[in-house]
């Protein structure tokens, strides 16, 4: 197993209500799972292979929760990356060179029998997640943005996060609304939907742990 380590700041943006009933082990809003999330490495290696810099976005869907399986996953790197770079966070984004249901990606690969070739294209990424704010562009593929929650009596921004010490995915993560639209392989139109944006930090044996 080729030893790997990032930090990563992500965006998402999923179907469900605010705060997602995912990250309380309850069925998803409205009963299917859609998301669309960008990626980028802040630091990292995939053995000798320096990730930093590297953006990367997935598009998922599934008919049900995730656990229940039967989804499709939709995986796209920025094309700035090499060849070198590209191999080695495509087995990341599919679960290779990890423990078994260890990360995020394991677990998303390993409910999803479709699996769409990678797009290899120009990621336009920005993301605040102090503000809440994020988007995410893939010319043909992705268009997505992220807001803070506005209180619904005043309509200033409204503030929420999700603490999951043991999480398989983030420990903090700051709650925002999305809105988003695929159009490739898998087509999502989601609008005013959970959003969440976070600093990951993930190896080959699943989460770094650094809350107490």
């Amino acid at each position: 197993m080729t030893p790997w380590n990032v930090k990563i700041d992500e965006f998402v943006v999923c179907n469900c209500a605010y705060g997602c009933p995912c990250q309380f082990s309850s069925p998803p809003t409205y009963g299917s799972c859609e998301a669309i999330i960008g990626f980028h490495i802040t630091e990292g290696h995939y053995g000798k292979t320096d990730l930093a810099g590297v953006k990367m976005a997935s598009v998922l869907q599934w008919p049900g929760a995730i656990h229940e399986g039967g989804g499709s996953l939709e995986a796209i790197v920025d094309e700035k990356a090499t060849d070198a770079q590209r191999e080695a966070v495509l087995k990341i984004m599919t679960g290779q060179d990890t423990e078994p249901m260890a990360t995020m990606f394991s677990v998303y690969t390993a409910m999803s029998p479709t699996i769409h070739e990678p797009h290899f294209a120009p990621i336009d990424f920005t993301i605040d997640i102090e503000e809440r704010t994020a988007r995410l562009n893939v010319p043909g593929i992705i268009e997505s943005r992220g807001e803070p929650i506005r209180n619904i009596v005043s309509g200033e921004p409204h503030r929420a996060r999700i603490d999951l010490p043991a999480g398989f995915e983030f420990e903090l993560a700051e709650m925002g609304s999305g809105t988003s639209r695929s159009f490739g392989a898998i087509k999502l139109d989601l609008k005013d939907t959970h959003s969440h944006m976070a600093k990951l930090h993930l190896s080959n044996a699943g989460p770094v742990r650094h809350a107490s």
